[in-house]
């Protein structure tokens, strides 16, 4: 997993909450099956997503602190996080357009709309 970044409970401050871009952090164990076939999945969106956002996974098993101060309960756990903040969240074995979803939602819309731009308000029709 050449594109995403193994990270430590000693590194996890600046890897991921100083960070100037968005981090996606894949919180992971080396036993867990669904926990493999998301990181080939990350992996591959890392790609298409250089420099946009930076992906990193830190090995629970090894490091717990920062899993246990993120509340992660289950395997796989992404979380997005943007400005040192937590503003996404997915669990267990997600299939691709909910990761892409999350980070267009939080990431690609943002980057694309002028600073003074209004967000649209998505309305019902009547």
């Amino acid at each position: 997993m050449a594109n995403i970044l193994d990270i430590t409970d000693e590194t996890f401050a600046s890897e991921v909450l100083q960070a100037d871009t968005p981090v996606l952090v894949d919180f992971w164990a080396p036993w867990c099956g669904p926990c493999r076939l998301l990181g080939a999945t990350l992996d591959e969106i890392a790609t298409e997503r250089a420099g946009r956002v930076k992906f990193v996974k830190i090995n629970i098993d090894e490091y717990q602190e920062n899993a246990m101060a993120q509340r992660v309960m289950m395997l796989p756990t992404v979380v997005l996080f943007k400005g040192g903040e937590a503003v996404g969240r997915l669990t267990g074995g997600v299939p691709p357009k909910l990761v892409n979803d999350l980070l267009d939602q939080h990431v690609d819309a943002a980057a694309e709309a002028p600073a003074d731009a209004e967000m649209p308000v998505e309305t019902a029709s009547s």
